[in-house]
Order: C-alpha cells, then structure tokens, then sequence
C-alpha cells in the first residue's frame, strides 16, 4: 500500500524542478518510459508501422526519457524486459491500465506513455500522461500538434510537450 505522503513528495519534486532546484529532490521517483505508440486511425487492420514513423516515435521517445531524466531527475527504468507482454497487450494507450501493472512488475513508481495520432495529412497530436504506477492515478498529461513531418519538428514537439505541459507550474493540487 502506498502512503499519502508519495503523491505530496512527487508534487514537491515537480515544483522544485520547475523552480529550477534540481533534480536531487526526485531521485527516489523511478518511470518507466514506455515507447511512445502511433494510432493511425486510416491505417488499415493489422497494417505495419511505417519506417519513417517508426525512426520518429523513437526519437520523441529518447527526447522524452532524456527529459524527464535530466530535468526532473527521476531515474528511467529499463523497459526492454517488458517487450513482449506491452507487445501482447498494447497498444498501452488503449489497454485499460495495463501499463500500470508492466511498469509495476519493471519496479517503477511512475508510468509515462504516449502516443502520436495521425490527423491530415502531415498534421500529428503527440499526447504524454505520468501515472502512478501503483494506483493508475494520473497526475500529468499534455497534447501538441506536430504540424510537419520531419525529424525537427517531431523533437521540438517533445521538448515543447515536456516544458510545457509536463513538468510546467502550475502543478495539480495533490491531496
């Protein structure tokens, strides 16, 4: 059972980050950073991810680990051990909280997933959520529209996501 002191922690450590104190106060805090996932909602059933897609679901996913690492000083939990049951049980945005239970099973405190939604034509929503891993308690999320298609882009969507949404003031009230 987790304590009531861990959610209070956890808001101290994001606004010590935002208030540029450093990452020292959360370096108890362990995520597991999930790849983030692509949702093609025209891609026809079963179809394979797209190299190209594929190359820029990788790289928002190390922008995002990177981050979180540096700037709010969790410590990243190997995910790789968990390949094949997120591949069984994905895709994780959709799953109904099963990532919580992965990311559990990995030792983690924290849950981050994501995923990139394909919209029109060269128009992508790159949507980030932290859980508690223990009780599936989202307690931050955020969206940014990636508006081209191209390596740049992708990065700076991340970046902006983090800053912005993710690890910016205000925090929610935790209880």
């Amino acid at each position: 059972m987790r304590s009531t002191t861990r959610p209070v922690a956890l808001a101290f450590m994001l606004a010590g980050l935002a208030a540029g104190i450093g990452p020292a106060v959360a370096a108890t805090e362990k995520a597991a950073v999930f790849p983030i996932e692509m949702n093609d909602p025209g891609a026809s059933y079963g179809a394979r991810i797209r190299p190209a897609d594929a190359k820029k679901l990788s790289l928002v996913t190390d922008e995002l680990r990177n981050a979180l690492k540096a700037q709010a000083g969790v410590e990243l939990v190997d995910t790789a051990p968990a390949a094949k049951e997120v591949d069984q049980k994905g895709p994780l945005y959709k799953c109904n909280g099963c990532a919580d239970d992965i990311a559990k099973g990995l030792g983690a405190d924290l849950t981050v997933t994501g995923y990139a939604q394909r919209g029109a034509n060269q128009i992508f929503n790159l949507n980030v959520t932290i859980a508690e891993a223990a009780t599936g308690k989202i307690i931050r999320g955020g969206q940014v529209t990636i508006r081209a298609d191209d390596d740049n882009t992708w990065a700076h969507g991340m970046r902006w996501l983090v800053k912005n949404r993710l690890l910016a003031e205000p925090l929610p009230a935790k209880p």
